[in-house]
């Protein structure tokens, strides 16, 4: 019996031997480059070429940034309890009797999705109001894991909210840039969570900057793509540092058109700072109104162009009265920052910290002089 086995076992092996010869000679063949029936197979010439070296710079910078911000931007999703009207349908007497009162919901949970980023070791993150505003629980996902999240602080007027989470151990902060040195045609990057698509990276430019004519003050343009679920997400420089809060589209169809805003981070990080601090928002004051400066009678005061702050009315008892300001008077600059309208006196002051001093450069009678005020807290 044994030696029969044998003899199958030898009859079978040339059989064997010629199916692996001919697995092996269909792989030897499918290795072959010359013997594939599509594509160019050779290296393509942009790869041995100097003119692809600074793109590839480039593109390796893009990779790093998003290697930096893959743990640091987050994803946040939020529910709100709202009241809802009932259907005309169950104000029928007798139909509320036979479904009962159950068939009459007036309450429903909706869900909200954003983005923000981590701005400290312990668990402080950044993100807009608009996305936990009058909501009932905050969730945030770091890297997989869930925390629940505590709202710190916000404030409605610049649209910048605070979270905390308790993590398991220490994060990684974003890394914080300087929005005032921002110029048009630079590099910038979105990251977050649009459409609920996790840590999505799209890349533009800077398309402005300075905007005011949008609400909240004003804002950094950029035609990175930008969608809803971005918003809360930092806007990031070619250096990996953050120099906004992406928050909102222009659109006619709710997507993505070119068009896309961001709050500057220097105005984002003085309500950060205070809302740590003070869990509220506080923001300067001097006692003055404002008004335009028309181009003839810029001329007539002997300014070269229609820039600063020109003061309509002093208020009775404000600091500005008491240090000296007077009506007719046009600031120039804050703390030797240019004051180019009023919209800058405005933020210049509302970001002081209450008591500080602030220098104003005064243009009266055709020269500047120097004005000392005492910022008060801006009131209700």
């Amino acid at each position: 019996m044994l030696a029969k086995n044998r003899k199958k076992i030898i009859l079978a092996a040339p059989v064997i031997m010629a199916a692996a010869l001919l697995v092996l000679n269909y792989f030897s063949c499918s290795r072959d480059d010359s013997s594939s029936l599509f594509g160019n197979m050779q290296q393509s010439p942009l790869k041995s070429s100097s003119d692809s070296s600074k793109a590839l710079e480039i593109q390796d910078a893009f990779r790093k940034i998003y290697d930096m911000y893959k743990d640091t931007v987050v994803f946040i999703t939020t529910e709100q309890t709202v009241r809802v009207q009932p259907h005309p349908f169950f104000d029928d007497p007798f139909l509320r009797e036979f479904f009962g009162s159950e068939a009459r919901p007036m309450v429903e949970k909706r869900v909200g999705l954003g983005s923000g980023f981590i701005i400290s070791e312990d668990g402080y993150i950044c993100t807009n109001y608009h996305l936990i505003g009058g909501v009932s629980k905050v969730t945030v996902k770091v890297n997989e894991k869930e925390y629940k999240a505590s709202v710190v602080g916000y404030d409605k007027k610049t649209d910048v909210a605070l979270l905390k989470i308790n993590p398991f151990g220490k994060l990684k902060p974003a890394y914080f840039g300087d929005s005032d040195k921002v110029r048009v045609g630079d590099w910038a990057i979105a990251i977050g969570n649009p459409f609920g698509l996790d840590k999505t990276f799209t890349v533009g430019v800077i398309s402005a900057i300075g905007r005011r004519d949008t609400e909240g003050g004003s804002h950094i343009q950029t035609d990175a793509s930008i969608n809803p679920g971005n918003s809360g997400g930092p806007l990031i420089n070619i250096y990996g540092e953050v120099i906004g809060i992406n928050r909102m589209i222009y659109s006619q169809s709710g997507g993505y058109m070119g068009i896309g805003f961001a709050i500057p981070f220097n105005t984002a990080r003085a309500i950060l700072d205070q809302l740590k601090k003070h869990k509220k928002i506080t923001r300067g004051y001097i006692g003055v109104s404002i008004v335009p400066i028309p181009e003839d009678y810029a001329r007539e005061l002997g300014l070269k162009a229609a820039n600063g702050a020109f003061i309509g009315e002093v208020f009775p008892g404000s600091p500005a009265l008491n240090s000296g300001i007077r009506v007719g008077d046009v600031i120039l600059k804050v703390n030797d920052r240019e004051v180019k309208d009023h919209n800058d006196l405005i933020s210049l002051v509302g970001q002081a910290q209450v008591g500080n001093t602030l220098k104003l450069s005064v243009w009266r009678n055709r020269k500047v002089i120097n004005i000392f005020v005492k910022v008060d807290e801006r009131p209700e």
